[in-house]
């Protein structure tokens, strides 16, 4: 019964259920720790399906398919498989449609996708789809016409409207209606919304279906989308994208606390709590049971206090046992010199596919953490390994060590008993398999399945192509470019290609700490034609409550920043010039990566593990994990929310020169802005400079150096 109507018609009426999203992590070590992630929370949580996301354009096809073999094949999971179908071939489609056959996947969710571009897309003499597929409703169609009855389709719907090329104006119910309807009339057999974090509107949108004089909606399954709120930063990034509203009270409750991820956390709970009881009080039709579907961001911690506290976890006809002691289920993880880091030695390779590669936080870390290993033995880790003064107890370094397909796993079944243990924060749900769960986009561990974008779309410009021409105009020199970027340090322009957030509604500032060092970054955008991406000043333990730098518990602790840049810059400009400048520096003064579009990386870093003999420590930057904001808060570990590393920059270099080409699409094949983003994605490479020193004038060093000609 691998159908999702099927599961629901099995359901009791008047029951709920819940079900989970996930999106194809970016990166290796974060594939490896998702897996591990759906174990616990299929045992633990039991959803009635899972969805798994789809790149735009098919960009995580082969990615997508993986994950979903994982959820369906080896886990037992109803999968969901998300499909968009605009700027996409005919020929992708047939053959997505025929891998999720294959894999048993029988139930998809028909998207658009990106609104269609024609011209723009498809440049190397690729079939142009657009014929075929403009709305989800040709995918529905289309599926029901070539594979009849076999798959179950979702269809995606609006609670307040949908919104499209970044023009909020335009959203209303109303106007989306005749859309749903002809979806359903096409063969959709259930409604997945987008997010919703109001109440209200979600009422008069389930009304508005309900009512409809068409009856087409009476009985249909309408499923709420929501999304747990794990940072101020996040919440407010992921409203501006889909234009849904939070309500000025709950946004104040979130806004009180932004600065503390842990407190936003906690409110975030608070919050989705309350949203899933008042969506659960709404009437509903006899014969259906009641869902809500959970944008999950790979994450875990939040959504299973939200549904422990809500009380949708399905009981269990397992007996109960004991709970496992502390002592009996703990997750794996150290603290190196230079910030947290895991350890994995699997490949976590996943069955090839016919689909062509396209392209590839915060650690809550608590005592009786465990290093993570995968079928390595205690003595090999700890021969190939220096660890930290500190870092093994009396009792052996076996005893700091899990197995990786054993980590996080309760040591009974998964009981009610230990899912209890999750809303507690204990055991292998609660404290010890969460040390990830704090998102911080590209600056978090590439180990963590949260590594990178929000929503796991893909290289993206966050904008359609008219808001694109509209913010950054017609790029035909590099000249052109270092006034765009010179806007955005100075505030005049809210947002370039690359930045993590972007609301063009608004002009609001560059962070606070940004106006700091302006001067310096105006001097390498303008005088050395250095296009900057990322940077911060060096801090040397400011308190936590400080308006500027500030974040985490308020008065509990202090705040530390090593000084770093990074920047595109053209090829010549790096060979002749840039790498000498950094060469000429030992690695306890400036650690850097490059990159560049082929892929060809370079470091400051040697490539074998550098121990100073002095302290018997890793020599600063030798384990490919630089830490370059952390805090120090009472009663706490170290916390480190923003680090620096080899995987995590290559897995962002991917994504970087994919928005290069993202961006190059918005303009007419063969026309002169194409033919010179395409040439810029050629000839610039990208680099990371990390000043090492923090204290005092010290901090200043980096800018300093990277100005001399």
């Amino acid at each position: 019964m691998e159908k999702i109507t099927d599961k629901l018609a099995a359901l009791p009426p008047n029951t709920n259920y819940f079900s989970l999203e996930f999106f194809p992590p970016k990166t290796q070590a974060g594939s490896s720790n998702l897996q591990a992630r759906l174990i616990r929370m299929s045992q633990a949580l039991r959803p009635l399906f899972v969805t798994v996301t789809w790149g735009a354009g098919g960009s995580t096809a082969t990615k997508s398919l993986e994950l979903a073999e994982i959820c369906q094949r080896q886990l037992g999971l109803t999968t969901c498989m998300h499909l968009t179908c605009t700027n996409m071939s005919r020929a992708l489609v047939d053959e997505a449609l025929d891998e999720a056959k294959a894999l048993g996947v029988r139930n998809i969710l028909a998207l658009r996708g990106d609104p269609p571009r024609s011209e723009e897309y498809h440049m190397d003499d690729q079939e142009n789809s657009n014929k075929d597929f403009t709305w989800a409703v040709d995918l529905v169609r289309y599926i029901r016409k070539v594979h009849g009855d076999y798959f179950c389709i979702g269809v995606a719907g609006y609670p307040e409207g949908h919104a499209d090329d970044s023009h909020p104006e335009h959203q209303s119910v109303e106007r989306d209606l005749p859309y749903l309807v002809e979806k359903v009339k096409a063969g959709g057999d259930f409604i997945m919304t987008q997010l919703t974090y109001d109440v209200e509107a979600y009422t008069r949108y389930e009304d508005t279906l309900r009512s409809h004089p068409s009856g087409i909606f009476t009985s249909i399954p309408i499923i709420p989308g929501l999304m747990p709120i794990q940072s101020y930063q996040i919440v407010k990034r992921i409203t501006n994208l889909s234009h849904a509203r939070i309500p000025a009270e709950m946004l104040s409750r979130i806004e009180a606390v932004k600065s503390d991820d842990e407190a936003v956390k906690r409110v975030g709970v608070d919050i989705l709590s309350e949203l899933v009881e008042g969506i659960k009080a709404l009437p509903q039709p006899k014969s259906l049971p009641r869902g809500f579907h959970f944008y999950t961001l790979n994450l875990e911690k939040s959504v299973a206090f939200i549904l422990e506290r809500c009380k949708l976890i399905p009981s269990s006809t397992e007996p109960t046992t004991p709970s496992t002691s502390d002592s009996e289920s703990e997750i794996a993880i150290t603290t190196m010199p230079t910030g947290p880091t895991m350890v994995i030695n699997g490949t976590g390779e996943l069955s090839k596919r016919r689909f062509s590669r396209r392209r590839a936080s915060s650690f809550n870390s608590q005592p009786h953490n465990r290093l993570i290993v995968d079928s390595v033995s205690a003595r090999d880790v700890g021969s190939r390994h220096r660890l930290p003064s500190g870092a093994q107890s009396s009792q052996g370094s076996e005893t700091h060590q899990t197995p990786s397909e054993c980590a996080g796993i309760p040591a009974g079944p998964s009981t009610r008993s230990n899912t209890l243990l999750i809303s507690e924060g204990q055991g292998s749900l609660g404290r010890e398999a969460t040390w990830d769960d704090y998102p911080n986009g590209r600056w978090g561990p590439s180990s963590s399945p949260a590594f990178g974008e929000i929503d796991g779309y893909g290289p993206s410009l966050k904008v359609g192509p008219v808001a694109a021409r509209r913010l950054w105009g017609h790029p035909k020199s590099p000249d052109d470019i270092t006034g765009l970027f010179r806007k955005h340090v100075e505030g005049e322009l809210v947002c370039v290609p690359w930045s993590d957030e972007t609301d063009v509604t608004s002009g609001g500032p560059l962070r606070a700490e940004t106006e700091i060092i302006r001067p310096q970054l105006i001097a390498l955008i303008e005088g050395k034609r250095f296009w900057t991406l990322a940077s911060q000043p060096a801090v040397n333990g400011i308190k936590s409550d400080d308006e500027v730098f500030g974040w985490g518990p308020p008065g509990e602790g202090f705040i530390f920043q090593k000084a770093f840049v990074e920047f595109f810059v053209s090829r010549q400009s790096w060979e002749k010039e840039v790498r000498p400048l950094l060469q000429m520096h030992g690695e306890d003064e400036l650690s850097w990566l490059k990159t560049d579009n082929e892929g060809a990386f370079e470091s400051s870093a040697s490539a074998e593990m550098v121990v100073d003999p002095t302290t018997s420590k890793p020599a600063a930057g030798a384990t490919g994990i630089n830490a370059v904001t952390w805090g120090v808060f009472r009663g706490k570990e170290i916390v480190t929310p923003t680090i620096i590393e080899e995987q995590s920059f290559r897995a962002w270099g991917e994504e970087a020169y994919g928005i290069w080409e993202e961006w190059r699409r918005v303009f007419p094949r063969g026309s002169e802005e194409e033919k010179f983003l395409e040439s810029c994605k050629r000839d610039y490479v990208l680099v990371n400079v990390v000043g090492q020193r923090f204290v005092g004038k010290d901090g200043a060093r980096l800018w300093e150096m990277l100005a001399l000609r």
